[in-house]
């Protein structure tokens, strides 16, 4: 059938009742496509046995042939369909349809047939999708592996078990394993929720503040070339602990690694010199959010021989934040200073005490004279508890402190010291905070695991091996007949021809069927 220059010849389906023929089409403009991209795609995915190799050597030889055979046809249709031969093109310089290719002369035969170089150009109204060259042969690479993830399946099958007695132990450990993942999960969110409000114990920190001084006329006569006299002012505190007195002679008390560092108790140092004396830094502040490493004390050296007095302000930093109470609401709860949580469950412990809660309405308490005074009504809703309380919450006031810089007598000057109150967590929190954070158990626990993963894989291995070999042993006909027809369906999905039997299609019955 002659066809114009626009209209390419179709390849159409070799089954005779088209798509009852079970045939799957080959992809437009590309008739190697159902076999040879099969082919390449399974052999990149499984390893075939010899007799699979074979095959698929034989159909992707198969597939080019007929695939060069096809792209003959059409180039020797269409320049029929123009008056000319292919000998005839190839002389005159035409290559592919509407476009000049170099012709390639091959030796020892001028007429031999010659294979495009160059894809056909797509005529005007064919889709793209239809311009693909039916010459060139796609190529397919094989896809990337996915990392192999893990097998965390380590239960033993029903049919290993049937064949191992033994298994019941290792599904009666694996219970075990369960339950006791499940309580230490339980156990580890329980200390987490623990470390959030971590549970305190009252000590006092001791703060000593004196000053040492050298060169100083008053004490050693003035020599020529001396250096000048200076002073250095120095803030320490210590821990107490419990029936040691640090103040007794001969006793020096070191910190306990267990307490945090002196620094780690204040947000906010400032220290301020005679401004007459110091006029350019006579204010001298540390920060907290600025040197976040702690350390044992501070110190404060300078130039002079005159004695003045230095104000000490210390802002504490509580953790987490307290807060000083109005008078208002000191007179109710008898608090001076606490963190807001605890402020909220001293009301709630105060209207439960004195059952002013609503019996109509369990969500809101009625106010006595007391509470009308820090609220200011008559009725309040829980809710609105922690939003009213905030105008009666003041930062806590800091510590102030004098020290009288003295540069005669002995060195150091000084023999002051102050107690304050701090809250310490209790010493099994760092072990606990140690406990969640170490990994050394739970890389040995995934190790034990893969080993047992390894160990159940080998374990179906040989069952399957076993399987096979008992089956075969049984009954050894049916045995074969039945594998090598399952190879021969195996061969058939490889080359692409999973859908189609020739060998039922031989038969008139194939044909005579209802359909």
């Amino acid at each position: 059938m002659s066809m114009n220059g626009n209209n390419p010849q179709k390849n159409l389906s070799s089954s005779p009742f088209g798509n009852a023929g079970m045939v799957p089409p080959p992809m437009p403009g590309n008739p190697a496509f159902s076999q040879a991209q099969l082919s390449a795609g399974f052999q990149a995915q499984y390893q075939l046995s010899q007799a699979q190799a074979l095959a698929q050597a034989q159909s992707k030889a198969q597939a080019q042939a007929q695939a060069q055979a096809q792209a003959h046809a059409q180039l020797q249709a269409h320049l029929q369909a123009q008056g000319l031969s292919l000998n005839q093109a190839h002389n005159a310089g035409f290559g592919t349809l509407g476009s000049s290719s170099p012709s390639m002369s091959t030796p020892g035969s001028a007429s031999a047939k010659r294979i495009l170089q160059r894809p056909p150009m797509r005529p005007p109204g064919v889709p793209m999708m239809n311009t693909m060259s039916p010459l060139r042969t796609m190529e397919l690479t094989a896809a990337a592996r996915r990392k192999k993830q893990k097998l965390p399946e380590k239960q033993l099958q029903d049919r290993v078990a049937a064949i191992l007695p033994e298994s019941a132990l290792y599904t009666q450990l694996l219970e075990f394993e369960a339950r006791v993942d499940a309580a230490l999960a339980k156990k580890k969110v329980d200390i987490q929720e623990a470390l959030k409000n971590p549970p305190c114990v009252q000590k006092t920190l001791r703060i000593y503040v004196f000053n040492t001084f050298a060169n100083q006329i008053k004490t050693i006569p003035q020599k020529p070339n001396a250096e000048p006299p200076t002073w250095t002012l120095k803030i320490i505190g210590r821990i107490l602990e419990d029936g040691v007195d640090p103040d007794q002679p001969g006793f020096v008390q070191r910190t306990s690694p267990l307490y945090p560092k002196f620094s780690s108790f204040f947000k906010r140092v400032t220290i301020s010199l005679d401004q007459r004396l110091y006029p350019d830094n006579h204010i001298i502040i540390w920060e907290h959010a600025r040197s976040p490493t702690p350390n044992e004390g501070f110190e404060v050296k300078r130039k002079g021989d005159k004695e003045f007095t230095v104000n000490i302000r210390l802002e504490m930093n509580y953790v987490p934040e307290k807060f000083k109470l109005s008078s208002a609401l000191m007179e109710v709860l008898g608090i001076e200073v606490d963190t807001r949580p605890r402020i909220i469950a001293a009301i709630w412990h105060y209207v439960k005490a004195r059952k002013l809660q609503s019996p109509n309405d369990p969500t809101s308490f009625n106010c006595d004279a007391q509470l009308h005074k820090v609220f200011g009504e008559e009725k309040v809703k829980f809710t609105m508890v922690p939003l009213k309380i905030s105008q009666h919450l003041s930062p806590p006031p800091p510590i102030h402190l004098e020290h009288k810089v003295k540069l005669s007598g002995n060195s150091p000057v000084g023999n002051v010291c102050y107690d304050v109150l701090v809250d310490l967590p209790f010493p099994i929190q760092r072990e606990l905070s140690a406990l969640l954070s170490n990994a050394e158990k739970s890389k040995e626990i995934e190790t034990c695991d893969e080993a047992i993963c390894a160990a159940i894989r080998k374990i179906h291995e040989h069952r399957r091996r076993r399987a096979f070999f008992l089956g075969f042993s049984q009954s050894p006909v049916e045995f074969i007949n039945a594998l090598i027809e399952s190879q021969s369906l195996d061969v058939k999905l490889v080359a692409g021809e999973a859908s189609r039997s020739s060998e039922k299609e031989r038969r008139s019955d194939f044909f005579n069927q209802p359909w």
